[in-house]
Formats: structure tokens, C-alpha cells, sequence
């Protein structure tokens, strides 16, 4: 199943796309997809509807960010092996963690603004998955029972705020248009192979980033098993889990976004994301 929402910003509609590629509206289930619709009674839900006799959607209709007002955006840095050796760095021995503010959060196709000021804006082609159900302090080996679906992710970043402005990455994370997702959310049973999945990101035409989630360090399961001994996992919570080599600030000299690039990237089965970039203004 395919979840995503259609419409203007903040006014959005849940919809599914059926068979035959259309968008059918969900609002006569679920007024949104958000922490209270995002689990696996709703998806249930859906499965026993005969989603062809819903209304169809206009399929001109902006596509909004797949998920609606988390209470977590959880990134996850330096996952992958091919990734860690780009940058000459070891491979780490625990999950690094830290959050992308929510105010981030955009849609797939919506413009990338650079910050005021910045100079090392960078892309980042990566997989997203959302939490199903409260998880705290999961096993490995339950953990996936915790994941609702995956999505596609752009982890933009600013690398001077990130790496040199302080202890801390999240400021170099949480701009406004740093996190779009989508377009659509894919349940887990229609993607068992989300740990082999080829990953791509285009800057102008030009292929910068090639991946597979095989690369990863640390597996989802991993993952959700380590955060939820962290901090509580709730329904609707989203992570991105680390991205493949390519990222412009390992380039030789290093390259940034500065406004007037289109940003395309894509995860097998999950969609493709198309970005304007912005200058600020």
C-alpha cells in the first residue's frame, strides 16, 4: 500500500493510489496521516476498504510531505561502510543520533531554500522509515514489528553549521526546507527488500550519489532496537537512516548547492523526489 497526501500546504488529503495508478481519497477513513492515524489498526483499516470506490484525486494536486506533524525526526550519521570510507573516517561502533527539527519537514517536489548566509549546502539521498507503534526499549529481533512503512528522504544540510559551528550536528540539520519526504509512504509488507534497495541523487543532471541500503552499518532493525532504548518511539515518528558516497562536501574541490540547481533522487520503490534550489531572499 502507497499512503501519501495531496494538496496545498496545510491543507492536504490522505490518499492511497489504487491499482491502476490512480490517487483515491481517504479522508471518509482518516482526516490525516499523522501520529493518530499512523499505525497498524489504520492500516488494517484501509486493507478491508475497496479503495475503488473512493473519490479520485486530481492527480495535478501538489504532493505534500508523506507524514503530518511527528513528534521525532530522528537522523542517523555516518551509516554507511562505502560512506565512512569517502570521508576516511572508522566505522562507528554505535549508532550516531540526532534530530532534524520538525519545522524542516517539506514536500517531495517543494524548493530547497539555502540559509541565510551559507556557502555548504549539501544533499543527501537517503531512506526513511515511520514507527508504527510505541516502542520502548525493543529487541533486535522485534524491532522490525515497530515499522509501519519507508519513504525517501533528502537529508539536506548546511556543513559549516553542522561540523564547525558547535558540539552538535542538529543545527546544521533543522533549516526550513531541510527535510522533504515522500511522495508516498510504502507499507512494510509490500517491501520486504528495503535492505537491498539502489539509491540515486542527480544535481543538475549530473549523477552524484550511487547506493544500496546493503551498505548500510547498522540495519533497521538495529536501529529501531537502539533508539527505543534511547527515548520512546511513537506512531508517526520518521528516521533516515544514513546515506551512500557522493555527497558534495567529500568532492574534490567540494561541492555546494548556491540557488538556480534542480535536485533529483530516487530509492527503487519508493518514488523520486525533484528540487529547485533556492537562494535565500
Amino acid at each position: 500500500m502507497k499512503l501519501l497526501r495531496l494538496g496545498n500546504h496545510q491543507k492536504e488529503k490522505p490518499a492511497t493510489i489504487d491499482q491502476d495508478g490512480n490517487y483515491r481519497d481517504l479522508s471518509s477513513i482518516i482526516d490525516d496521516l499523522n501520529p493518530d492515524t499512523l499505525n497498524f489498526s489504520t492500516i488494517e483499516k484501509i486493507k478491508n476498504t475497496d479503495v475503488q470506490n473512493l473519490p479520485k484525486l486530481d492527480s495535478n494536486l501538489r504532493i505534500g510531505p508523506c507524514v503530518s506533524k511527528p513528534s521525532k525526526f530522528i537522523g542517523i550519521g555516518l551509516n554507511f561502510k562505502d560512506h565512512a570510507e569517502e570521508q576516511n573516517l572508522p566505522i562507528p561502533k554505535e549508532p550516531i543520533i540526532f534530530s532534524k527539527f520538525t519545522s524542516c519537514i517539506t514536500g517531495p517536489n517543494d524548493p530547497i531554500i539555502i540559509p541565510k548566509g551559507s556557502n555548504h549546502t549539501d544533499w543527501e539521498v537517503e531512506l526513511g522509515f515511520v514507527i508504527g507503534k510505541k516502542a520502548i526499549n525493543v529487541s533486535i529481533d522485534e524491532a522490525l514489528d515497530y515499522v509501519l512503512g519507508f519513504f525517501l528522504v533528502n537529508d539536506v544540510s548546511e556543513r559549516n553549521f553542522q561540523k564547525n559551528r558547535g558540539l552538535t550536528w542538529d543545527k546544521g540539520k533543522g533549516f526550513d526546507s531541510f527535510g522533504p519526504i515522500g511522495p508516498y509512504v510504502v507499507t512494510k509488507d509490500e517491501l520486504p527488500d528495503f535492505q537491498k534497495l539502489n539509491m540515486s541523487l542527480d544535481v543538475d543532471g549530473k549523477r552524484m550519489q550511487t547506493g544500496n541500503t546493503e551498505q548500510m552499518i547498522f540495519d533497521i532493525k538495529t536501529l529501531v532496537s537502539y533508539m527505543s532504548g534511547c527515548m520512546s518511539l511513537h506512531p508517526g515518528d520518521i528516521c533516515c537512516t544514513g546515506t551512500p558516497p557522493g555527497v558534495g562536501e567529500n568532492m574534490s574541490p567540494p561541492q555546494f548547492l548556491k540557488g538556480g540547481e534542480e535536485v533529483v533522487l530516487s530509492i527503487d520503490k519508493l518514488g523520486t523526489q525533484k528540487h529547485k534550489v533556492h537562494p535565500y531572499k
